[in-house]
This record gives structure tokens, C-alpha cells and sequence, in this order.
């Protein structure tokens, strides 16, 4: 091969090819420990094998979820707190796959930045990795983007991309219909959407991120870089005992949009306020930013991460399959015939 005294390298033009290994070679131990049944390769190939009937499926019908994490990254980042924001993007993808009752079975995500540092690097796909082996869910394969020009320094991007399975025939939702039980799911936070209007609030209240939290212990950006709480295991367990008719995550649209995407036509709910107590940091953010309730419950999550829609009869099987999970379950409402999401009593 010829030689050059001073042409230019792939490195000068600000891309770290060895730094990109390096990231892969620190990963692999993560990855690993996601593995389960049904995977086929490790790291590294062009491409990542899964075999379903491995993983226990007959007649398997595949599921696909993609995500982000939103602005949630600009307090990762402000922060250089990264080790959770992992969590959220997995979280966001495979608490989707089982509102339409599959089982997430793998995962992989795209990381990209202006330029590749290892540390940071490593430890959002540490994350990650968390993410996927607290859901039962293999990281089995990603990208890393080293894009100069394209971020400004520090910056990064994240997508995640899962797919799950289940038999044919038992998709969700089914079989809804009036007076069904509505139990809502605890969520641990904001979680990942509604953060353009979190950081605007934050901007006007003249705090910053490390300023005391307002309403708990420790520092504001850490509380709000609390993760996104994980559903997966709770909800299968909930699906394989069949004590489910829907699933709804509630994400950016709160429980106003998302919870007539699983209703069929003719069917609505209606949700009791009074039925839990909204969370102190929704409290403060409806505080600063003078939100209307009405604001607030299509926009945040209110404190309900995740709603199952649950035949009356099935009541105590759902509620023992999420506790088992370390899921309170708390009866928030019905179907009822009609349209959309009605309230009653109050959240502030």
C-alpha cells in the first residue's frame, strides 16, 4: 500500500475509528448480561440473529416499536448525568410493544454525537443494557454515529428500536366493553415526554439544575432525570394470565389521548381524580407554570404511567400479576358507552 507524509486521516477529519471499537470491546459485557432465549449472535456482525422458535413461539405474530427520549436530553447532557437516560429510550419502546400484547424479545439503538467519548458513551449504553435486562429484553445489536459538524460538543441523539412476539390470536386489545375496570399504573415521575414545557417552567421558575429539588430531596435535574419506569414484566405476567382486554401507555397526550387509542368505537371511560394523589412534581410544575388541569392531564403523565383496561371478574388476577411486579395497581375508572375520556373530582 502506498504511503503519504501528509495526507489527512479519517481521525483528523474528526472521526475516532479506534475509539469506536473501543466503546464496542467495553460494551460487550453489558450486552451480554441482556441475553435470553432465542438469541443467536453477540456484537459486532453486520447483523443480529434472533430465533423465535428458541424463544418458546409457535405461530409468532412480530411487533415493532421505535422511540426517543425527547428533550429530556438537553438535562442529560446540561448535566453530564447519562447514566439512566438508557432506561427511557428502552423504556419508551417496550412498555409500547405490550399495549399490543407481544413480549419484547430484543432491542437496538442508534447513539449519535459530534464526537465519541468513551466514557459518556459507555455508560448510556450501560444504561441501556440496564433497561433491556430489567424487561426481559436482549440487546442484540446498535449503531454509533460519530457525525463532526452535525452536534455541537457534547451533544447527543438517541433512538431505540425493539421488537416483540406473541401467538397469533391474542393481540390487544379485545374484547372491551362496558364496565370494565380501568387500574392505573404508578409512574415514577414526568417520565420521558412533556419536557419542552418542563424546561420552560424550569427557565421561569430562574432555578437550575443544580439547585435543591423544590418539592424532594437532592438536586432539580437529577429528580427530573428520574427514569421512566419499566411496565414489561408486569404487564406479561398480566397477559399470560389473561386477566387483560387493553393496555395503554401513557406518554406524551397524558391519559386524555391515550387512552382512547385502545377503546373501540363506541366506547369511552371515565377516570375518578380523587382515586390517587398526584405526585409532588407534577404539583410544583402545575404551580409554576400556572397549568390548567386539563392541560396537565394531556400533556403529562399525572402520575399514571400505564392504564390496563381489566374485565371486573379478572380484577384480582391483574392486580396479583402486576404486584408481582412491584406494580400498586389502583382502580381509577370504567368503560363506559360513549366517547372519549371524562373526569370526575380533582387533581389540584
Amino acid at each position: 500500500m502506498t504511503k503519504s507524509d501528509n495526507g489527512i486521516t479519517y481521525a483528523e477529519a474528526g472521526v475516532d475509528i479506534d475509539a469506536g471499537n473501543a466503546l464496542v470491546e467495553r460494551i460487550k459485557p453489558a450486552a451480554k448480561s441482556t441475553a435470553r432465549p432465542g438469541v443467536m449472535s453477540g456484537l459486532g456482525g453486520f447483523g443480529a440473529l434472533f430465533d423465535l422458535k428458541g424463544a418458546g413461539f409457535t405461530d409468532p405474530v412480530l411487533v415493532a416499536a421505535t422511540d426517543g427520549v425527547g428533550t429530556k436530553l438537553r438535562i442529560a447532557i446540561d448535566t453530564g448525568n447519562v447514566d439512566s437516560i438508557g432506561v427511557d429510550l428502552v423504556a419508551m419502546c417496550v412498555n409500547d410493544l405490550v399495549c399490543q400484547g407481544a413480549e419484547p424479545l430484543f432491542f437496538l439503538d442508534y447513539f449519535a454525537t459530534g464526537k465519541l467519548e468513551l466514557d459518556s458513551a459507555a455508560r448510556i449504553i450501560e444504561g441501556i443494557a440496564k433497561g433491556c435486562a430489567d424487561s426481559g429484553c436482549a440487546l442484540i445489536g446498535g449503531e454509533t454515529a460519530e457525525m463532526p459538524g452535525m452536534y455541537h460538543a457534547g451533544d447527543f441523539d438517541l433512538a431505540g428500536f425493539s421488537v416483540g412476539a406473541m401467538e397469533r390470536g391474542t393481540e390487544l386489545p379485545r374484547d372491551v366493553k362496558a364496565g370494565d375496570v380501568l387500574l392505573g399504573l404508578p409512574s415514577d415521575g414526568v417520565h420521558s415526554n412533556g419536557y419542552s414545557l418542563v424546561r420552560k417552567i424550569v427557565e421561569r421558575s430562574g432555578l437550575g439544575w443544580g439547585d435543591d429539588c423544590p418539592w424532594g430531596e437532592g438536586d432539580l435535574g437529577s429528580a427530573l432525570l428520574t427514569p421512566t419506569r419499566l411496565y414489561v414484566k408486569g404487564a406479561v405476567a398480566a397477559l399470560r394470565a389473561d386477566a387483560v382486554s387493553a393496555l395503554a401507555h401513557i406518554t406524551g397526550g397524558g391519559l386524555t389521548e391515550n387512552l382512547p387509542r385502545v377503546l373501540p368505537e363506541g366506547l369511552g371511560a371515565v377516570i375518578d381524580l380523587n382515586a390517587w394523589e398526584l405526585p409532588p412534581v407534577f404539583k410544583w410544575l402545575a404551580a409554576q407554570g400556572g397549568m390548567a388541569e386539563a392541560e396537565m392531564l394531556k400533556t403529562f403523565n399525572a402520575g399514571i404511567g400505564m392504564v390496563a383496561v381489566v374485565p371486573a371478574d379478572k380484577l384480582d388476577a391483574a392486580k396479583a400479576a402486576f404486584a408481582e411486579d412491584g406494580h400498586a395497581a389502583i382502580e381509577i375508572g370504567r368503560i363506559t358507552e360513549g366517547d372519549g375520556v371524562s373526569y370526575s373530582g380533582a387533581l389540584l
